[in-house]
């Protein structure tokens, strides 16, 4: 039976002198942030910031200097990802670009593809959505029915793709088509292609969809006969699966998927302090925080050594998925209005509807199980 694996690891001297320098930026910058943008954290979309944090160096960390990149250790880049989170800093503008879809151009893009678009991430120019959930799919991504059909000089796009993140503010996506007839119902994965998608490209219509905080963040995407050139494919054509497979391990894996609700407990500490029954709460709630860290902590080290750990960002985003949702419920039995300041009750509130989703994003609850399960050798 297979198993999962932790290996664990410590952030080393030259990643932790990082975080004098962050919090100074993060406090300096985060000022006039209320606590809906802090609610939002990782999914706020502010171009302007998000520039700001290029300037410094902290986009694209880990790639070549070739290509804009820093040239510096994953964990390192965990380190900045920690602080920003741990405040709640709105960095939607790049993360998918500094998360996934930079990584999965570096890794598998053409020489063109990276000089075109590697240093533009690192600078906080280009905004990236991702395009995987369709309409009639729901957790069965395989069953996608978007297509793209090739044309002269390049393929031609017609479908639909719902829950896209920040779609309507984003310059380009990395979306997963159907370029080939699957062989048969049980294969298909086989036949899918993935493709940079120019948001502001003719045919293709946004219509934004409101959360529970009635905000646009999320999006309904319909291709009429977009066309795509040769030159934006990604990787292998009918090869789409395995690539967009890979890529969840690092959108599964990172501090994310247990930190966003973290702020919420920071601006909360000093008030509870006079409370009879947090000293016990929070104390567990900060262990349980400890422990994912190191999980995620683990996965960070083995993408740092070129390992896929797919299952383990699965196990990592399940578990830090439950606690982001706890947090917020466990917060408002200890809070009591008149001693708790009015900003935390807010950001309570604001958290405790944002939390909801974070079961549904980058993999359902149930699917992920399903990836544990398997490796377990339990199905």
């Amino acid at each position: 039976m297979a198993g999962l694996r932790f290996e664990l690891r410590d952030i080393p001297p030259e990643a932790e002198a990082l975080r004098a320098e962050l919090r100074g930026f993060l406090a300096e910058a985060g000022r006039a942030w209320s606590p809906r943008v802090r609610a939002y954290s990782w999914m706020g979309f502010d171009r302007d910031f998000s520039r700001e944090v290029g300037k410094r160096g902290w986009i694209g960390m880990t790639w070549p200097k070739a290509y804009g990149g820093g040239e510096r250790t994953a964990l390192e880049r965990y380190v900045v990802l920690e602080e920003m989170l741990a405040v709640g800093a709105p960095v939607g503008a790049h993360w998918i670009g500094d998360r996934q879809s930079g990584p999965l151009i570096l890794r598998l893009g053409t020489e063109e593809q990276r000089r075109e678009f590697l240093p533009r991430i690192v600078s906080g120019e280009l905004a990236f959505a991702i395009g995987l959930s369709e309409p009639d799919s729901g957790s069965d991504l395989a069953s996608l029915r978007t297509r793209a059909e090739k044309v002269p000089g390049g393929w031609k796009i017609n479908g639909r793709k719902v829950w896209t993140t920040n779609a309507h503010k984003c310059d380009f996506m990395i979306a997963l088509l159907r370029t080939a007839p699957a062989p048969d119902p049980k294969q298909k994965h086989q036949g899918l292609s993935q493709f940079l998608v120019d948001c502001r490209s003719s045919g293709i219509t946004i219509r934004p969809i409101l959360d529970l905080l009635g905000e646009e963040g999320f999006n309904e995407i319909t291709f009429d006969d977009v066309f795509v050139p040769d030159s934006l494919l990604v990787g292998k054509e009918g090869n789409g699966w395995e690539q967009a497979t890979a890529e969840l391990a690092f959108e599964r894996a990172g501090p994310e998927r247990y930190l966003s609700s973290l702020p919420l407990l920071t601006a909360a500490l000093d008030d509870l302090r006079a409370e009879p029954a947090a000293p016990e709460t929070v104390g567990r709630l900060l262990a349980r925080a400890g422990t994912l860290r190191q999980m995620s902590l683990a996965v960070a080290g083995m993408l740092q050594d070129g390992k896929t750990p797919a299952r383990e960002a699965a196990l990592v985003k399940d578990a830090g998925n439950d606690y982001e949702q706890v947090l917020p419920e466990t917060l408002r039995e200890l809070m009591q209005p008149g001693r708790t300041p009015e900003e935390v009750l807010e950001m309570q509130r604001l958290m405790t509807m944002v939390a909801r989703s974070y079961s549904l994003r980058g993999g359902t609850r149930e699917i992920l199980r399903g990836i544990i399960a398997r490796q377990l050798g339990l199905r």
